[in-house]
């Protein structure tokens, strides 16, 4: 999502006015005797929270944050926005100061094995059956819940319905249907898929590896996931997407901006879920949604899932006001979880209980697109996914896909590195 210009930050000083009497006892000639009724006892002044997010590129994020914690009656909430590279401000604060208390983030396994990070499973407890368990495996280390997810955002196969049509193509549930449908549907100066302008290699890396049944580790994230002959045979299938003239290049904008499925430059385009409301203004109910393909009948279809979660900086100074403040708007403040996560641009609450309550996710593709989420999610790579295995296995899918490349070797070659990261840090 594209960031937006700092518009300051809300700030909320939350101290008691103190009445002062007229004509106290100031020692000046005519002053009236001091009171002798006892002062009525003032209210201990509020702990002040510092509060930082990303910078959302919809309009009325902002505004909506603060007008959250500017609700909140037990603590004094100064929301921060933060254009740039958020994610390595956050690093380093994390690593320097007590300031944020509270942010944003996914969770990695270094910050809680360097205690920067605040458990939460005392107060998320209760509803964590209401998240989908990719949702919250992305908050999750060890069996200890670190964020609160906040909103999902995912990923879907858009189709136009009548391109298919007119070239006898029925939605592709394969990964060999998907190439098969891209074949047949470029013609007359329009390609048949569209996954980005390098080809794929970006975004559908995670979604191959899923078609086999397979993931990037193991369900208790002590070994390999993808240490199998059929995760190389699903990244071949890129390659075969690359060479045979099907998929579009070199597009005016990439994968995440829907322009080149919305202008007729591809009949199926991989974006995101953000743009199903530019598409539906644009095509009408010409299009359709689907999850990324399985490979075959043993293999599963999906779509990757992200969100982030609410955290607490483990060197804050209010980390109890801090729980309580997220206990409040993330647990117990349903009304604003619903709104955060669907009426600034389109996105699927978090929690599947909202899901239920929100209607432009009722009807249509965007029905479709929130079932998905709740039945074919996949985390994309995960806490224990580090970034040293993400590197090699994203270069071995790029040399597969673009060079031509042994998909065995490439991949056994991000299997090695994978491995040593698990030995690193688990021993």
């Amino acid at each position: 999502m594209q960031q937006r210009t700092r518009r300051g930050f809300l700030s909320l000083a939350g101290l008691a006015a103190v009445a002062t009497a007229c004509g106290t006892n100031t020692g000046r000639q005519g002053s009236p005797p001091p009171s002798t009724a006892s002062s009525a006892p003032t209210a201990p002044p509020k702990p002040t929270l510092q509060q930082w997010y990303h910078a959302y590129g919809e309009d009325g994020v902002q505004d909506a944050v603060k007008r959250y914690a500017a609700a909140y009656p037990k603590a004094a909430v100064n929301v921060q926005w933060n254009p740039g590279d958020y994610d390595s401000k956050i690093v380093t604060a994390l690593q320097n100061s007590a300031v944020p208390d509270i942010f944003e983030a996914q969770v990695k396994i270094d910050w809680v094995r360097q205690h920067q990070v605040v458990a939460l499973d005392d107060i998320v407890g209760p509803i964590t059956a209401d998240f989908s368990p990719a949702v919250l495996a992305a908050q999750t280390v060890e069996g200890k819940v670190y964020g609160i997810p906040q909103a999902t955002d995912t990923q879907v196969l858009f189709y136009r319905k009548s391109m298919l049509q007119a070239a006898g193509v029925n939605p592709p549930q394969t990964v060999d249907e998907l190439i098969d449908a891209a074949q047949k549907l470029t013609k007359d100066g329009v390609k048949g898929f569209f996954a980005g302008n390098d080809g794929g290699v970006g975004v559908l890396a995670g979604p191959l590896l899923w078609s086999t049944g397979l993931d990037y580790l193991s369900k208790d994230n002590k070994s390999v996931g993808f240490d199998d002959p059929r995760a190389a045979a699903a990244f071949a299938k890129l390659r075969v997407l690359n060479t045979n003239n099907s998929l579009l290049l070199g597009a005016p904008s990439d994968w995440s901006d829907p322009a080149a499925f919305i202008d007729g430059l591809a009949a199926m385009q991989w974006t995101g879920l953000w743009n199903i409301p530019k598409i539906q203004a644009a095509l009408k109910d010409d299009f359709g949604v689907l999850p990324f393909p399985k490979l075959d009948a043993s293999g599963t279809p999906s779509v990757p899932v992200g969100a982030y979660g609410a955290m607490i900086n483990a060197k804050s100074a209010n980390v109890t006001a801090a729980k309580d403040y997220l206990k409040w708007l993330w647990v117990d403040k349903t009304d604003y979880q619903l709104e955060f996560a669907t009426k600034f641009g389109f996105h699927v609450p978090a929690r599947q209980s909202l899901v239920d309550k929100a209607e432009n996710l009722k009807l249509g593709p965007a029905a479709d697109a929130a079932r998905y989420v709740k039945e074919n999610s996949h985390l994309v790579g995960g806490p224990v996914w580090t970034a040293q295995s993400n590197t090699a296995l994203s270069d071995a899918v790029a040399k597969i896909a673009k060079e031509g490349a042994d998909p065995a070797t490439e991949t056994r070659k991000a299997v090695d590195v994978a491995k040593a990261e698990l030995k690193r840090l688990f021993g």
